[in-house]
């Protein structure tokens, strides 16, 4: 079965979601404790909020859930380790975060340029709203090397 712009918009959402969750996930140990309880509320309304699309997709769009992309997880953890032998792992870790968080809003961008059903709206609009509250948290946290 194909699948047409506006389910191909839905699955980028629900695979960026699912990715960026992963990440976090698979990360938790590196962040320093302050760094993972400033963002640990951010994930997890991030996954009540996902879940809740996917319910939705699957009703209103005959989209099935799918997982985070493995390959990518694994040269992403990969790369982010190597960055961390020359900088603080944190900090490593909190622009990665910050370059996932691009990824989730160009996929809601997209999606939003597509007619959705009136339920999956509000779901929508909650995770666009939850990614620019995370955003702003990270560059709260980020911490970039001053010039002198």
């Amino acid at each position: 079965m194909f699948l047409d712009n506006r389910q191909v918009a839905m699955d980028n959402v629900l695979e960026a979601l699912a990715d960026s969750l992963d990440y976090f996930q698979d990360n938790l140990e590196r962040l320093r404790p302050s760094l993972r309880d400033a963002l640990k509320p951010h994930f997890e309304e991030r996954g009540e909020a996902m879940r809740d699309l996917q319910a939705l997709a699957k009703q209103h769009l005959d989209i099935l859930p799918r997982d985070a992309d493995v390959e990518r997880d694994d040269y992403l953890w990969l790369w982010s380790r190597l960055k961390s032998f020359v900088g603080d792992d944190s900090q490593v870790l909190v622009g990665e975060l910050l370059e996932q968080e691009r990824v989730v809003m160009q996929s809601l961008s997209t999606l939003y340029t597509h007619p959705l059903p009136d339920p999956i709206e509000p779901v929508i609009e909650r995770c666009w709203k939850g990614c620019r509250a995370l955003i702003r948290e990270l560059y709260k946290l980020h911490k970039p090397k001053q010039r002198r």
